[in-house]
């Protein structure tokens, strides 16, 4: 391996540093844009203007062919402007699952693994005698030579009984539905909550691709009607003048869960405001924003058990204490036999994550 060596240039490092904290604010403007670069760096000169983040040795211009080199944005068709990337896409992932998983404590979070042992991709130390049915790749060849060389001496004669194997960890296979509502009230009174449910939904998309390949995760987004969206058009999605049809993403979640063959399937519901929707039976979508209207609320409450008997465990995470909705989340939760939390949007990522991962600790 050949080594070059070039004179340190503090500047260069001082840069660089600068170039890490700006791109920090942009991925966050990012999301807040729905994924439109030249709109998040128009934020970020608005921005600039107040704290000073660019000047002669550090302008925007710099940092847009920066970000070019990098890979995270590419030239438009016309040539004209910057969109994102896939690359940028996959940073956007990954920093949401940094930024969630730092503000994490130690211990909190688990990996996916069982108390006991049983059919799974980790090899334990420990080996057991081989059984009919046991893998061969898993046959421990220094264990069994030396049984069979306590047995047989040095002719070394193997028999079954020699034969051990390794134990693997256990784990489950999980499917799992983030809804996630998109009610106009999700960024309501100055207020951004669809921001941190983006970066949650980004997070668990990263976790699950590169260290639990087996799971399967979809997004169901909930407004006035309910609708999947891919994996990778999540930094595009955002809110609208939509009521909350807490029902239909639901009824979405439950079938697109039941076509998967995974022992254990669950939902977990981001949402901030009460049910205010209906989908009824000839398609038209009734609606009433005032209050808690007893019949959304009855059909809302039906889906939840509903949900409970196909074994399908609804978690809620509700962004706001309000004593009226505390009272339909509790009897939501109740019904299905699931979880509820009322956490603050900054607060989100942390509970969502920690929930996921111990759930997935036991099998159902």
């Amino acid at each position: 391996m050949r080594a070059r060596y070039v004179a340190f240039d503090p500047r260069d490092r001082a840069l660089d540093e600068r170039h890490r904290h700006v791109k920090d604010v942009y991925q966050h403007l990012l999301l807040m844009a729905n994924g439109e670069v030249e709109r998040a760096l128009e934020w970020l000169e608005r921005i600039d203007r107040r704290h000073g983040f660019f000047d002669d040795a550090f302008t925007l211009d710099d940092f847009r062919r920066r970000l070019e080199r990098e890979g995270l944005v590419e030239r438009t068709r016309g040539g004209a402007g910057l969109r994102l990337s896939t690359g940028g896409e996959i940073r956007l992932r990954r920093d949401a699952l940094e930024r969630i998983f730092s503000s994490l404590a130690r211990g909190d979070a688990g990996d996916h693994r069982t108390a006991g042992t049983g059919p799974g991709h980790e090899r334990l130390s420990e080996t057991r005698p081989w059984t009919f049915g046991d893998d061969p790749s898993e046959i421990c060849a220094r264990t069994t030579l030396r049984n069979a060389m306590r047995r047989s001496g040095p002719d070394l004669e193997l028999r079954e009984e020699d034969f051990e194997v390794f134990e693997t960890e256990a784990r489950t296979a999980c499917a799992t539905v983030i809804a996630i509502d998109v009610s106009h009230s999700m960024t309501l009174y100055g207020e951004d909550r669809i921001t941190p449910a983006k970066q949650v939904a980004l997070a668990l998309v990263e976790l699950i691709r590169t260290r639990f390949p087996r799971d399967d995760l979809q997004v169901v987004l909930f407004g006035d009607d309910a609708v999947e969206v891919p994996l990778d058009r999540i930094p595009y999605v955002g809110n609208g003048p939509y009521h909350t049809n807490t029902r239909e993403g639901l009824r979405l979640s439950s079938r697109l869960l039941l076509r998967r063959r995974h022992p254990n399937r669950q939902v977990f519901m981001i949402t901030d405001g009460k049910p205010s929707a209906l989908t009824e039976d000839d398609g038209t979508i009734y609606k009433n924003p005032f209050g808690l209207d007893d019949r959304v609320v009855n059909k809302t409450v039906e889906e939840a058990a509903a949900l409970r008997r196909r074994g399908i465990v609804v978690t809620t995470f509700m962004l706001t204490d309000d004593p009226t909705l505390v009272r339909f989340v509790e009897e939501f939760t109740r019904t299905n036999r699931g979880r509820a939390y009322y956490a603050s949007a900054d607060r989100l990522g942390s509970f969502l994550l920690v929930d996921y991962l111990r759930n997935r600790r036991r099998s159902v």
